[in-house]
């Protein structure tokens, strides 16, 4: 049965819908039975301004619409954006929890629309967590040859150190561990992070990873997991690039990212792990400075919707 998917069009103010236009209007979409969740008047005021396709029913294809409560200017953040943006994909999740549809595929929300509509999640993670009422997840970007999972994610780098703890990294450990196959790795070989310059320097630098990473991995071991380090993060990607780790775990958020989008900016792709559903994301932002030019391109998009499809085929698999 082809695979079910979901596909929000993200804050109606930024380039989400351009790029679900342009997306759609792709030959080479994965078989799939996909449900567009946004504002209709949107998607079709896009595309009459940039000249796309307008968004019809069709086979394989049809919408959900989720109207803007309100005023809408581009490339500016607004409570009506984020409001929209949230609701449409609060809708497409509880559609999956009722089993349907199989997967989500989320174009970028704006945070400060977000919380300017008074939702309290800094991002889509948190926001399908405590819809699906899990807490066991974990951000992953695929992209390139890397695979690398973030031990904390949407948080000031000043409260990064305190947020590392030896029962953190487990968790997020142990659940790529286990999604590591159906991600398509051939082995389970997981490459660690150290948080300060060098891992430390063996505590010239930090101790965090003599007192908090280094203990994490020796339990992880002892319970059969194939994980090393702490490394040097400068050189622990290239190393990971060539083959010798299936997947890294960065301890923050732009140790993680930089490299994934050096590797495959455009076409990068954010798995969300421990959702009941299927979820992958675009690698870019809402692009509220190109928002008017029609130039964003759908390329993450079309990742993302391709490795949704590749997800539920192996969870229907596995």
């Amino acid at each position: 049965m082809a695979p079910r998917l979901a596909l929000t069009v993200g804050d109606p103010a930024g380039i989400g819908p351009e790029v679900v236009l342009k997306a759609l209007a792709r030959t080479d979409l994965p078989a799939a039975e996909i449900v567009v969740y946004g504002p209709i008047a949107v998607l079709r005021e896009r595309a009459e301004r940039f000249g796309l396709a307008a968004p019809a029913e069709r086979a394989g294809v049809r919408f959900q619409d989720v109207p803007v409560a309100g005023p809408l200017r581009l490339g500016v953040t607004s409570p009506e954006g984020g409001r929209a943006a949230a609701d449409a994909v609060l809708r497409a999740a509880r559609d999956a929890l009722d089993g349907r549809l199989d997967a989500l595929v989320t174009a970028p929300l704006n945070k400060e629309s977000l919380a300017a509509a008074g939702h309290r999640w800094p991002g889509h993670t948190e926001m399908l967590a405590e819809v699906a009422g899990v807490s066991d997840v974990a951000m992953l970007f695929v992209g390139g040859s890397l695979r690398v999972a973030l031990v904390t994610i949407h948080r000031s780098l000043r409260s990064v150190p305190d947020a590392i703890t030896g029962a953190e990294l487990e968790r997020v450990a142990r659940l790529v561990h286990r999604e590591l196959p159906r991600l398509g790795a051939a082995s389970r070989r997981i490459g660690v992070c150290g948080l300060n310059p060098h891992a430390g320097e063996s505590g010239l630098f930090g101790r965090e990873e003599i007192e908090v990473i280094a203990p994490a991995l020796v339990r992880l071991r002892a319970d059969g997991l194939d994980v090393r380090g702490p490394f040097p993060a400068d050189s622990l990607f290239a190393r990971a690039a060539k083959g010798e780790f299936d997947a890294v775990l960065a301890q923050y958020h732009d140790q993680g990212l930089i490299p994934v989008k050096l590797a495959a900016f455009g076409h990068a792709v954010n798995v969300t792990l421990g959702l009941p559903f299927v979820r992958t994301s675009v690698d870019h932002g809402t692009g509220f400075d190109i928002v008017e030019k029609g130039v964003a391109e759908e390329g993450s998009l079309m990742a993302a919707i391709r490795l949704a499809a590749d997800l539920v085929a192996a969870r229907s698999s596995g």
